[in-house]
């Protein structure tokens, strides 16, 4: 906790902090009820600290330093933090949050920068809103939610995420939520290109992203018409140096599912080191080991 008044410091000097507090949608009508700055001061407190339960506030009520930098008159019990968003509106705590967070990145799009999608499964252990069984690829059969993230790619700086159920891991459910994000952006604060792996790469996603001309970069999968041109490629050898130790070489193809054809773009690179390919048969028993040279 010893760099907590350094960063407080700043909150109150740049205005971020009375800012924040004063745009807070809570609005309590009991006289009895806590203070908006003492709510939001526990809560940034116990984030600040690396604590990720409620439980662990109670650990935050000796401290008789940060609070006053803060202006709380105290640090508030796990319950008072619990409750304090309750009854607020979602849409109106979502759309504070969003704006409160955008004023802290917004200068930084004005300048060329790229957009990385990304889709992350976390595992749940208590009974949370739309914990439910999905794909889980790290603790099988756990309940989770998946969330969709984006990020400014240089600075794996989260931009903003839609936290599905676990059973919506497909970024077709978070797409709506995106879009509506993307669309916010003032065009002069848009990515150069957004890229993502092969769950954002799917038809809906890339018409989307066409209709605003905004250009993209998403994994496919070898699929039989892949391999088909990685086959030709490698035939016809016109590969070309495409920096850092890759080549590379780009075709126009139409796959199924497309409702167009589109570039594809085919990237190698020598292996490091030798690579042992397993073959398997039946139920995972090892038949044969090769020896694949890069």
């Amino acid at each position: 906790m010893g760099q907590m008044p350094v960063f407080i410091d700043f909150l109150k000097t740049s205005g971020l902090w009375d800012g924040f507090v004063a745009d807070c949608p809570l609005r309590h009508k009991s006289p009895n009820a806590p203070s908006q700055v003492d709510i939001l001061g526990t809560l940034l407190m116990s984030v600040l600290a690396g604590q990720n339960r409620y439980a662990h506030i109670s650990g935050l009520r000796g401290d008789g330093v940060n609070p006053e930098l803060l202006g709380m008159r105290k640090v508030m019990s796990e319950d008072s933090a619990r409750r304090a968003f309750k009854q607020a509106s979602p849409e109106e705590t979502r759309a504070w949050l969003q704006r409160h967070l955008k004023q802290t990145y917004a200068p930084l799009l004005e300048h060329a920068w790229v957009m990385d999608l990304d889709s992350t499964v976390k595992p749940l252990y208590g009974k949370q809103e739309k914990a439910v069984k999905g794909y889980n690829p790290a603790k099988p059969g756990r309940p989770s939610h998946v969330v969709h993230t984006y990020l400014l790619a240089q600075l794996r700086l989260v931009l903003g995420a839609e936290v599905q159920a676990g059973n919506e891991s497909s970024s077709s459910h978070a797409q709506p939520g995106f879009w509506d994000y993307f669309d916010a952006l003032p065009r002069a604060s848009r990515p150069v290109f957004i890229r993502g792996d092969i769950g954002w790469g799917n038809e809906r996603m890339m018409q989307e992203a066409e209709q605003r001309e905004q250009a993209y970069l998403f994994k496919i999968r070898q699929s039989a018409k892949i391999k088909e041109l990685l086959a030709g490629s490698f035939a016809m050898d016109q590969w070309e140096s495409a920096g850092q130790g890759w080549e590379g070489t780009w075709s126009e193809v139409r796959l199924a599912g497309w409702t167009s054809k589109r570039r594809v773009i085919l990237l190698r690179r020598p292996l490091r080191e030798d690579l042992v390919v397993a073959k398997r048969r039946g139920k995972g028993r090892m038949a044969q080991m090769e020896l694949e040279m890069g």
